[in-house]
């Protein structure tokens, strides 16, 4: 598994609109799919990670490189 691989329930951060979003990983996307009210393009060499706001609730898509696990530094 790469560093960089996240697994469903893993705690994670994301930049978002100027501040830092927290939440959870829901689901690792592996092939094209509709997800968060847009088109992913994913693949296993090339992931994808729907993710749910701990403020929101909403969910949202992120490559595996602008997500941390939390407490990390970036």
């Amino acid at each position: 598994m790469a560093e960089d691989a996240f697994r469903k329930g893993d705690k994670v951060e994301w930049n978002s609109h100027g501040s830092t979003a927290e939440g959870e990983v829901v689901e690792k996307i592996t092939s094209d799919t509709e997800a968060a009210g847009r088109t992913v393009r994913a693949s296993e060499e090339d992931p994808q990670y729907r993710v749910r706001s701990d403020k929101s609730g909403k969910d949202a898509i992120h490559k595996p490189a602008a997500l941390r696990r939390k407490g990390e530094s970036s």
